[in-house]
């Protein structure tokens, strides 16, 4: 099973930008939503 240290649920602006920002940091990040944008 993948472990992450940050998890995202819905992936409108504010997911998409907290999951750029967790990544950009070093986080490993999952996005999870069931349409993207």
């Amino acid at each position: 099973m993948e472990s992450y240290d940050v998890i995202i649920l819905g992936a409108g602006p504010a997911g998409l930008t907290a999951g750029l920002y967790s990544i950009r940091n070093g986080l490993k990040t999952a996005v999870i939503s069931k349409d993207v944008g």
